[in-house]
């Protein structure tokens, strides 16, 4: 029997799925420790409701995904709304560095994924879902270019990405720590003692602002967000498509959030900045229910027929980022305190998503002592250049794989 669920009831249920991870999360300390998602929590236990339909009462649920679209663009919009380049200046030569070993170890993940896939003999698409795609990329750019890869015809690519995610999430946050604690110890490291705590990046000085005719009304915040998010989905679902019919295929979450990284910049230049907290509770709520939904959706049945290949794949990915970032990313950021802390928090980006970079330096300066520049460098690179930088390297890889696919090697 095939029950079919539109997109109202959807969202209905998604916001009580999202409430019951969020009740769990803080019950399980084991969930919260780990950052991980109350999204992915919530969600994950629906879909094991699902799996149990299916399987002992042969029940489906059909669902309208049509919310779950609209707030992939406004999610990835939101990320390209936060985006200040201004900030950029204050990472100096360290950023530099850090900025191009991530760039260089999204080409090793990939290149480990798509190696691994073709030595079970799978499509090697499934190599890239369980490299950047889903590790460095979270569980929202895992559901965005999963729908991707099935458009293009790699069935459960969805289901594939937000496992990985799952497990990146896990993965980045026991393995990180520890990680800079045996550098730490290996190397008898200290903090700098001018240090006085850890800061997230600023930016620099914003001019004033301009006072504008409503700029009273409490609606304004929220209006301005939502005209700047809607027009710059709007104008990058007309570049998407103008890319398109010259050759260049990019999903459309990407030429959104391209648009609106321009808008937010060129506000800022004008002295009209919007609101942060607005557009990171826009951010926030599209992010939660988006991952919900995709979450909810996950053809558990299926993937658990590859758990041991899934296994191998995750813990080959840890052994990668464990030798790359003790080899090249604490020694080339200067084999010291805050490179070792900064450490903890790349194979928090690598494996999982921002936060848990950030929870892993968190723990490390909460034992040894304060990182300024760990906590500087960091959390721009996860706000500013993971996403793009995974964007291109997935774009190459595609137009890598497609070329060999179409000269039959």
């Amino acid at each position: 029997m095939l029950i079919e669920v539109d997109s109202i009831a959807m969202l209905a249920i998604s916001i009580l799925v999202l409430f019951t991870g969020m009740w769990l999360t803080r019950l399980v300390p084991l969930l919260e420790n780990n950052c991980i998602p109350p999204a992915v929590t919530g969600g994950l236990l629906f879909s094991l409701l699902t799996w149990a339909l299916h399987s002992l009462g042969s029940i489906g649920l059909q669902f309208d995904m049509q919310i779950r679209d609209l707030l992939l663009l406004m999610f990835f919009s939101t990320v390209g709304l936060s985006a200040d380049v201004r900030v950029l200046a204050g990472g100096g030569r360290t950023l530099i560095i850090m900025v191009a070993l991530a760039g260089l170890f999204l080409f090793l993940q990939n290149a480990v994924g798509i190696a691994v896939a073709l030595g079970l003999g799978a499509r090697p698409g499934y190599g890239l879902m369980a490299g950047s795609v889903s590790l460095a990329g979270g569980h929202g750019t895992a559901a965005a270019w999963g729908i991707e890869a099935e458009a293009a015809g790699l069935s459960q690519a969805s289901e594939i990405g937000l496992i990985f995610a799952t497990l990146g999430l896990v993965a980045g946050g026991l393995v990180g720590s520890p990680l800079a604690q045996y550098i730490i110890r290996r190397d008898g490291l200290q903090p700098d003692p001018q240090a006085t705590g850890p800061k997230p990046a600023t930016t620099s000085a914003a001019r004033p602002r301009r006072q504008l005719p409503l700029a009273g009304d409490p609606l304004m915040p929220l209006l301005s967000a939502l005209l700047v998010l809607t027009v710059s989905i709007s104008i990058g679902a007309a570049v998407n498509k103008y890319l398109f019919t010259h050759g260049l295929l990019l999903p459309g979450f990407l030429t959104a959030m391209l648009v609106a990284i321009v808008f937010a910049n060129a506000l800022n230049l004008w002295g009209q900045p919007l609101d942060a907290k607005t557009v990171s509770g826009i951010q926030e709520f599209s992010l939660n229910i988006f991952l919900t939904m995709s979450m909810m959706t996950l053809d558990l049945w299926i993937v658990t027929d590859n758990f041991w290949k899934l296994l191998l794949v995750i813990v080959l990915q840890i052994v990668a980022i464990i030798i790359f970032a003790n080899f090249m990313v604490y020694r080339l950021a200067g084999r010291n305190y805050d490179a070792a802390v900064m450490t903890a928090g790349f194979v928090g980006l690598g494996l999982g998503a921002t936060p848990v970079a950030l929870a892993n330096m968190d723990a490390i300066t909460r034992h040894y002592g304060p990182s300024l520049k760990a906590f500087l460098v960091i959390p721009i690179i996860g706000a500013f250049f993971i996403d793009l930088l995974n964007a291109g390297v997935i774009n190459f890889f595609i137009a890598l794989l497609t070329r060999m696919a179409n000269s039959g090697g």
